[in-house]
């Protein structure tokens, strides 16, 4: 599977409903809260009427360092929170999480760089904390 250089993604070795919670639990030992859970596969039914693998969106944040980021630029928060997604593909399930490094690109406010290479930090062990 290619994978886009805005994620950081692994596989999960245990199921679906497995992978969301490993996820949640190493979040949290991150320094992060969920905001939003988003199950994409029961909405695309309800609100289409189509099946689609089983895909997860957690919005993911670690207020110490959103608070930061909101200090060093308000206009941040159109994105935030961090997107964490658990999904199914074949018979593989992935667990993957928004590189800030990447997504803050589009900045160029060095306090948020900074910033965003802490947070990508504690989303990097968190996937690989959730995927041992």
């Amino acid at each position: 599977m290619a994978k886009p250089n805005y994620a950081i993604t692994r596989q999960f070795g245990g199921d679906f409903a497995a992978a969301v919670l490993a996820i949640k639990e190493a979040l949290g030992q991150e320094g992060f809260g969920i905001l939003t859970e988003i199950d994409v596969s029961q909405t695309l039914k309800k609100k289409l009427g189509v099946n689609y693998p089983n895909y997860y969106i957690l919005g993911a944040c670690n207020p110490p360092n959103a608070y930061k980021a909101l200090m060093a630029e308000t206009e941040v928060g159109l994105l935030l929170p961090c997107n964490v997604i658990v999904f199914e593909k074949g018979d593989c399930v992935y667990i993957s999480a928004i590189r800030p490094t990447i997504a803050l690109t589009i900045s160029d406010n060095q306090a948020l760089k900074e910033i965003a290479q802490l947070i990508e930090d504690k989303l990097m062990a968190a996937v690989d904390r959730a995927v041992q």
